[in-house]
């Protein structure tokens, strides 16, 4: 009898102490894991902050509310800013970023390309008549340039240039370029086909045309891009350079202004696609300032007051 009270003694003692062995084992194991998911959840979340450092005013900017612009002005209206360099979009109305609307005067971009390319005129100096035909802008009332009828934005001089283009060399860069629909109807139309219809392009497709004018990937010689490039320039600073075209489209109901361009600063190129109902001229500035708020919200243009 003691000796099986013995055996049955041993043989718990052995129980328990394998027991314990192997809740020791499982203590130890989860400990290593929790310590490896810890230690992974920390590399994780350091990612970040080395990101943060490296970009801090574009995290910093992050889905900006774009649109509180439009409602300080009390207009409906739509903007597109991509940032190349972080091939990342801001954006305001994406429907309205998607919706082909005629260029209007941001076709003056194109026109002036074609326009020195097939040597209708030869530089941004060479002058054209004035046509004795007064007009409501009195900055197009008189002789001028490709240069300043660009800042002027002079409907009349640029049709001259369509005209003396032609309809058919127009069309043929129109479809290598492969702008907007491509659509800029009959003969009749050539100097003013994107101005009332049938030529129709989107804010995002503004945007795919700049950047391809940025990187000299048109089939335009470098001399004729450099020339609409400088012509381009509306402020220049140590800090940074903003080249842009206005346009308003006035075929419309409501009428809709346009501001299209592109800001290298910070070693990085800004594309902005900007549209706006407007009612009266007093709307115009608008289209530029709105802009010009959005491109602060991403940290540029800070200097400005």
């Amino acid at each position: 009898m003691k000796n099986i009270l013995f055996r049955m003694w041993q043989s718990l003692r052995g129980y328990a102490k394998r027991r314990t062995q192997s809740l020791v084992f499982t203590v130890i194991g989860c400990l290593a894991v929790l310590s490896v998911i810890t230690f992974g959840a920390m590399y994780v979340l350091a990612q970040p902050a080395s990101t943060s450092s490296e970009h801090p005013t574009m995290l910093a900017a992050k889905a900006p509310n774009l649109g509180r612009h439009f409602q300080e002005f009390g207009r409906e209206g739509s903007i597109l800013i991509y940032d190349s360099k972080n091939n990342r979009i801001y954006e305001h109305n994406p429907q309205r970023n998607a919706t082909r609307i005629a260029p209007a005067s941001t076709f003056k971009i194109f026109n002036a390309l074609v326009a020195l390319e097939t040597n209708v005129i030869p530089d941004d100096v060479a002058v054209l008549t004035w046509d004795g035909i007064h007009r409501d802008i009195d900055a197009w009332n008189h002789d001028t340039n490709l240069r300043q009828a660009f800042k002027d934005s002079t409907v009349w001089f640029y049709q001259v240039l369509a005209r003396r283009a032609g309809y058919e060399r127009m069309q043929q860069f129109i479809n290598k370029v492969g702008y907007g629909n491509r659509q800029i109807g009959i003969a009749a139309d050539i100097d003013h086909f994107w101005l009332q219809q049938p030529l129709q392009i989107t804010p995002k497709e503004q945007i795919k045309f700049l950047q391809r004018l940025y990187q000299g990937d048109l089939p335009f010689s470098q001399r004729t891009i450099n020339l609409v490039k400088d012509i381009m320039v509306r402020e220049q600073t140590p800090d940074y350079t903003l080249r842009g075209k206005t346009g308003w489209l006035t075929s419309t109901e409501p009428e809709v202004g346009w501001f299209v361009g592109y800001l290298e600063q910070n070693k990085n190129v800004y594309f902005f696609a900007t549209t706006l109902d407007m009612y009266k001229p007093e709307d115009a500035p608008a289209r530029i300032e709105i802009t010009r708020r959005s491109l602060k919200d991403l940290g540029l243009l800070a200097q400005i007051n």
